[in-house]
């Protein structure tokens, strides 16, 4: 008996720890909780609603990820999810600087030029990220005593988290399309099982090594089929190629 534990998984799944979108999210979780403790009163609903939102875009990444090897929707799901939170995260970051009377920084402002290259200063392309796990990478605004300087800082780090995710989405997607869902692939490795199963019955007429008979009716080539429904559901059978023109069919055991 093979070893379950043996099994090779038909889709990967895990591995969320090292996704560039994880280790964002998980700057942006820690810093957010920071965030709420030190500007925020503790009695403000805002501070449950901001902290469950940026705890949501990191985790709904590690669930996506365990769950790729059973479902690639609930993962896409799961996924977008995370996007939907931050971009939740990001209007209370936003909306706590309008109702401040606090500026905005613009995207081309030193400041976020500034936030943004740290994740990409070890790296030639700007796409790139470092890991960004530790929050002494962005001290220099995360730790600030300026309010309205963390709150820009994050929305900068929700925006590349964001770009990230959205690269991140279009590959799922790519992928469900070209490859198709668990189902899909489940129903592939099946088909591909049962073929190897049966080398031994070619339908293809130029095949050298073709075992299969002609229709015994019309000539032309028999091939494989299963009963899907009957008194012999699930049982194998040869059927002429030519069907439904031709119904002929034969018993496996003649085929030799």
């Amino acid at each position: 008996m093979n070893n379950p534990g043996s099994c090779k998984k038909l889709r990967p799944s895990g591995g969320y720890r090292n996704l560039r979108s994880f280790l964002a999210t998980t700057v942006i979780y820690d810093a957010t909780v920071s965030f709420c403790e030190r500007f925020i009163n503790k009695r403000s609903r805002l501070v449950d609603q901001m902290v469950q939102a940026a705890r949501s875009g990191r985790q709904n990444i590690a669930e996506g990820s365990r769950a790729a090897a059973t479902s690639s929707q609930t993962e896409l799901r799961l996924v977008n999810v995370a996007r939907a939170s931050l971009d939740e995260l990001l209007l209370d970051f936003e909306d706590f600087l309008r109702q401040r009377g606090m500026r905005q920084w613009t995207k081309d402002d030193p400041e976020a030029i500034a936030v943004r290259g740290v994740g990409a200063r070890l790296h030639h392309d700007s796409t790139d990220w470092a890991d960004p796990t530790d929050l002494e990478a962005y001290s220099e605004w995360l730790q600030n005593t300026d309010p309205a300087v963390v709150a820009n800082a994050l929305i900068c780090l929700i925006h590349q988290a964001n770009y990230l995710l959205d690269q991140q989405i279009r590959a799922l997607e790519q992928s469900f399309i070209h490859e198709g869902g668990y189902s899909e692939q489940l129903a592939a490795a099946r088909l591909k099982k049962r073929t190897s199963d049966h080398r031994s019955y070619r339908s293809d007429p130029t095949d050298k090594n073709r075992t299969l008979p002609p229709c015994p009716k019309c000539g032309k080539p028999m091939v494989l089929r299963t009963a899907k429904q009957g008194y012999n559901a699930g049982a194998q059978f040869l059927g002429c190629s030519g069907y439904p023109e031709c119904k002929s069919t034969l018993p496996v055991d003649r085929s030799g």
